[in-house]
């Protein structure tokens, strides 16, 4: 194979960033209001506020912080400016995966790609009416991306029950701790990604989905995880937006730990209870049982069958990794995390 058509951008592993999707909402009557566009009007040049796809969404794009703290304290500072804008156009923000009562359809951000993006999905880029919180943890190298990537897999279900935050869909109680998942699966990139076993594998794979047209960029490939080779990150795409900064953050902390821990033990080091790579369908059956029902579901441990209760797998993973978060200075945010897992 022939030099990867993408570079890779090294990047310390202690580098730290999010992306978080605020809902914007009428102050007055909480509905969904499409109000970004007046809302970049007053912030012309700001790096950190950006549109989304739809325009009752504002993306707050942290910088590259070197720690988990600094990162929250920046955040903070953001949030509550951006709070004090929405609120001088009449609108309130709002963290959570799905708006429960919403009917509408959404309208689309006048941006060229994501004109490009309705007109090639059609209906279902107007329901796809959600919001997620990312992390961007830094590696050095693509080939340490698509191993970690590859890594975390198996933990994702752990991540969804985590940050399960959309129940109510269009004024319906779903039944579903994290119903956001079913709705994105109507896209036609969003998925689970493959277990690469290398970085040319993934370029290989991107390539061949821009010759097709497919992807025109990484930006493209709408997965649970995915390389970020611009930024040098791998990005974890799929837990629901939270309801505060900090509840953000908790996770952000635990998405940190775990990825150290993950870099550092090999697997056959690993205590032989935490989670373990499985076949694509019992994966797909992990996915689905934490986003009906969050950490009340059972999750399959490996390929023998048994059923292991998520919320003890939590406890066992959260255990496993508070070494590398004492380290890292993150045990009062891992702490807190498993508080509220604990009480329910």
């Amino acid at each position: 194979m022939g030099k990867p058509i993408v570079d890779f951008r090294a990047s310390d592993r202690t580098a730290i960033g999010m992306e978080l999707e605020f809902q914007l909402l009428d102050a007055s009557t909480l509905d969904l209001m499409d109000g970004i566009l007046p809302l970049m009007d007053l912030y012309p040049s700001s790096p950190y506020i950006k549109p989304e796809f739809i325009q009752n969404t504002v993306e707050v794009a942290s910088k590259v912080c070197a720690s988990v703290p600094e990162l929250e304290e920046h955040l903070r500072g953001i949030v509550a400016n951006l709070q004090e804008k929405c609120l001088t156009l009449g609108m309130t923000l709002c963290g959570a995966g799905t708006h429960p009562f919403e009917q509408r359809l959404a309208l689309i951000t006048p941006k060229p790609r994501y004109l490009q993006i309705e007109q090639q999905e059609g209906l279902p880029s107007h329901t796809q009416i959600t919001f997620a919180a990312h992390v961007h943890l830094g590696v050095r190298s693509g080939e340490e991306a698509i191993r970690l990537m590859r890594e975390l897999k198996s933990y994702l279900p752990l991540l969804i029950a985590g940050s399960a935050n959309s129940p109510f869909w269009r004024g319906y109680d779903t039944g579903h701790a994290c119903y956001r998942q079913y709705i994105l699966a109507a896209a036609r990139t969003y998925d689970t990604p493959p277990s690469f076993g290398s970085w040319d594998e993934f370029i290989h794979l991107f390539e061949v989905g821009r010759k097709a047209g497919v992807f025109t960029s990484i930006k493209d490939i709408h997965w649970d995880i995915r390389p970020q080779p611009s930024l040098g990150t791998l990005e974890v795409r799929l837990m629901d937006m939270q309801p505060t900064v900090g509840e953000t953050i908790d996770l952000a902390a635990f998405v940190r730990a775990l990825g150290a821990y993950l870099t550092r033990v090999p697997q056959a080091k690993r205590p032989a209870r935490l989670p373990k790579p499985l076949p694509g369908w019992f994966e797909k059956q992990n996915r689905y049982q934490a986003s009906h029902l969050g950490f009340e579901a059972m999750f399959i441990h490996d390929e023998e069958g048994p059923l292991v209760p998520m919320r003890a797998l939590f406890t066992d993973v959260s255990e496993t990794i508070s070494e590398v978060a004492d380290e890292l200075g993150l045990l009062p945010q891992l702490d807190r995390l498993r508080h509220r897992v604990e009480s329910g």
